[in-house]
């Protein structure tokens, strides 16, 4: 079997732009930036300038999303002016990693769970997961800057509203935070599609619980998958051995919930 892939046959796209979702020119994106709106910024190669070097910096420091693409590939409409800097709204305002590591300490009794997605980047697919989350009760969702992803309206949409009531955070660097993660008590339980890992009904999910979950095709980055405590899959039956990542998330999910519910009534 193919490891890390729960996802054979779906590839990886990008779904349309949605037009209302952009804002374009220098002076219109410096606002939606000011007022903390964009989850991601696009700018044209070959552009520079101190005005435009200003909003690269300031994306920076609020660690959106930040794109260099070709004049034709900015998703905006014909002919306006975009003066090579277009900005995507964000449906949710993401909570600083700081922030979520605050909340979770928080957080009463041993069964915390926080969802960790590795490069998900068909929107489709996001927002189905992270509607799948909200109902499974992983309120708490780390996603990586790059190579992920915005969380657009269309993730919005295909989260049926999700999104709104979701505790999510992007990080620059997913190994580090699964580190610190790992300092404060949570076991951190990789989802792959291997023989050798742990049939997700014989696994004691007892405790702090962080579910990695990898990308639609190669499933989740070797140095992700070094920081996992333990390797986890769905067993399947006969040759078929792929499910679709939104799919193979809820299923262990919801696995999870059903483990610790279950511990927690024999232990009571």
């Amino acid at each position: 079997m193919k490891p890390d892939n729960f996802s054979k046959g779906s590839g990886s796209k990008t779904a349309p732009v949605d037009e209302g979702e952009l804002i374009w020119g220098i002076n219109s994106v410096r606002e939606a930036l000011a007022t903390g709106s964009l989850g991601e910024i696009v700018i044209q190669k070959g552009k520079g300038g101190p005005r435009i070097q200003e909003i690269v910096d300031q994306a920076r420091k609020q660690g959106l999303r930040l794109r260099f693409k070709e004049a034709g590939r900015l998703g905006v409409p014909a002919g306006c002016h975009h003066q090579g800097v277009v900005g995507r709204r964000s449906a949710a305002v993401p909570l600083p990693f700081s922030n979520m590591l605050e909340q979770l300490a928080t957080e009463t009794g041993d069964d915390s769970r926080l969802l960790i997605l590795d490069c998900i980047q068909d929107p489709g697919n996001l927002g189905s997961i992270l509607r799948s989350a909200l109902t499974a009760g992983f309120n708490y969702v780390l996603i990586p800057r790059q190579r992920s992803a915005p969380i657009s309206g269309t993730v919005a949409r295909a989260s049926a509203g999700a999104v709104a009531h979701l505790h999510i955070s992007r990080v620059n660097n997913l190994v580090e935070a699964i580190k610190e993660l790992k300092e404060r008590g949570f076991w951190v339980y990789g989802a792959v599609l291997a023989d050798d890992a742990a049939s997700i009904y014989e696994t004691d999910f007892s405790g702090k619980v962080a579910l990695v979950v990898g990308s639609e095709g190669k499933g989740i980055r070797p140095l992700v998958r070094k920081q996992c405590d333990h390797l986890v899959t769905i067993p399947m039956q006969g040759d078929f051995d792929s499910l679709n990542v939104s799919v193979a998330a809820a299923v262990i999910m919801f696995e999870i919930v059903h483990d610790q519910n279950r511990s927690n009534s024999s232990n009571a």
